[in-house]
């Protein structure tokens, strides 16, 4: 703006390359005045010396063509980004919710303008030939009988090659997709590269490939396309709760049950607000998915904002396992399951509330080291490390109470390799009555450490008042440069 009125200068951003500023994007007034992509800014201001300029962000750049692939899955799950200006959607099986090949264009068209984008589209079988009609050819829907015959027209410079091998064919003589496609693929092949040949082949429609979309499509899928914006959140509940229905109901027909949800909260100014609902174990019960869904979005820090409303809401089952409805019993008594899956209900609770990471379990670590055997884990984790059953009848072969630091300790013991008589630690002196060792734990050779730590032998020993104590003796006697020490490293309940 200047002076309260918009500025009708061109405008350029500009970004650092090779030592200089140079243009990395124009707008039409610019592109009109002969500035393009790459020209130094020094050379720009000297070609037009009132051009407004921008620092260019490719980070929010990404960001934004992020936001506007998402604001696209209301047509398809398959969205996928193509360079850093392009979008392809899948939209096969999607087209008649929307009225038509024509009528799902315009509405896409119609809401990228909500978030401030022009565009320009095409419809045809493959990826690349939408890509090249978009292109040349924009709001072409290509008949299949027709597309070929259409692409053939097309420039050399809609197969998106790099600029050395489209001046390449430019000065070979090529003008059009129907000059390559005249020549034998192996001649084309020998002197511009495979790349070139599939690029065509995938053009003119003789060849697919699958697009690879910007997030992993569901394993099942029910949504709901409202015709007027919905903005109450009990109606939107209500919906839902019909979606988790449906979803359950695909479910066991496939004998599965989901563990990861996502609902997809689509408005109408094309913002997006994706809801994951992660459970401990699988499920089909409709009732428990909606207490988690109304925890969940109790719970937000930022809540949801429906704006001028919602349009859509989906609601797709990310993960799904094996799940086998349980047989109830004749006399009503509980299961032996019963017990785990009131665990699970609380943890899937818990999670909703508090968040993924906030609800830990313990896991055991393939260590011999004591300080690294144990750690905790989200308890949804994929595949958590179970703790080691102790053995049955057995004391326990590490203490509940472990020190992270151990404490240095007096010994008097017999002979240098024999359990202590007695030891003191924190000024109280314990006689031993009971000792059981040594468990030898030596130093992980294969992690490199400097300097290398020393050989371990732990004691499990007894005082006369009954206390237990887990103590290891640090170094060996036989090494002759090393000083053994003795330390406390836990309590045995």
């Amino acid at each position: 703006m200047s002076g309260g009125t918009p500025d009708s200068r061109p405008f350029v951003l500009v970004e650092k390359a090779s030592g200089a500023l140079r243009i990395a994007a124009v707008d039409a007034g610019a592109a009109g005045l002969g500035l393009s992509l790459g020209m130094a800014l020094a050379q720009a201001r000297a070609l037009v010396p009132a051009i407004a300029t921008g620092e260019a962000d490719p980070a929010a750049d990404a960001r934004f063509m992020h936001a506007m692939a998402e604001a696209c899955e209301i047509f398809t799950p398959l969205v996928a980004l193509r360079g850093q200006d392009g979008l392809i959607l899948d939209i096969t099986g999607c087209a008649h919710l929307f009225g038509g090949e024509r009528g799902l264009g315009r509405a896409a068209r119609q809401r990228l303008h909500l978030m401030g984008v022009k565009t320009q589209a095409a419809i045809a079988g493959t990826p690349d030939a939408a890509w090249a009609f978009a292109r040349f050819k924009r709001g072409l829907i290509a008949i299949p009988d027709e597309a070929e015959e259409l692409a053939r027209a097309l420039p050399i410079t809609a197969l998106d090659q790099d600029n050395a091998t489209t001046l390449a064919l430019s000065r070979a003589g090529f003008r059009t997709l129907e000059d390559l496609a005249a020549r034998p693929s192996h001649v084309l092949c020998a002197r511009f590269g495979e790349g070139l040949v599939s690029a065509l082949r995938r053009t003119l429609g003789q060849e697919d490939i699958r697009i690879i979309p910007l997030r992993t499509p569901p394993e099942v899928m029910a949504e709901r396309h409202f015709p007027e914006p919905l903005g109450l959140m009990d109606s939107l509940l209500a919906t839902l709760e019909r979606l988790a229905g449906d979803v359950m109901t695909a479910l066991e027909a496939r004998g599965e049950g989901g563990r990861v949800f996502e609902t997809s909260f689509f408005r109408a100014d094309g913002a997006v607000r994706h809801i994951l609902i992660e459970t401990a174990q699988a499920t089909r019960e409709t009732a428990s998915l909606m207490r988690l869904a109304r925890l969940k979005i109790d719970a937000l820090a930022d809540p949801l904002d429906p704006g001028f409303g919602f349009d859509a809401l989906r609601l797709a089952v990310l993960h799904a396992e094996p799940l086998v409805a349980a047989q109830p019993h004749l006399g009503g008594e509980k299961g032996a399951d019963e017990g785990a899956q009131g665990l699970a209900d609380l943890v899937n609770r818990l999670v909703a509330r508090f968040g993924r990471e906030s609800v830990q379990r313990f896991i055991a670590s393939d260590t011999h080291d004591p300080a690294s055997a144990g750690g905790t884990a989200p308890w949804l984790s994929s595949m958590p490390s179970p703790w080691p059953a102790p053995e049955s009848g057995q004391p326990p072969a590490r203490p509940l109470t472990l020190f992270a630091h151990p404490q240095l300790i007096d010994v008097l013991a017999e002979v240098p390799d024999s359990p202590p008589l007695r030891f003191r630690w924190r000024r109280v002196l314990h006689e031993v009555m009971l000792a059981e060792g040594p468990e030898r734990i030596a130093p992980e050779w294969w992690r490199e450490a400097s300097p290398a730590p020393a050989t371990r032998d732990y004691y499990r020993v007894e005082d006369a008042q009954g206390h237990r104590f887990w103590i290891f003796r640090e170094g060996l006697y036989e090494d002759t440069n090393a000083r053994p020490r003795w330390f406390m490293h836990g309590l045995f309940a």
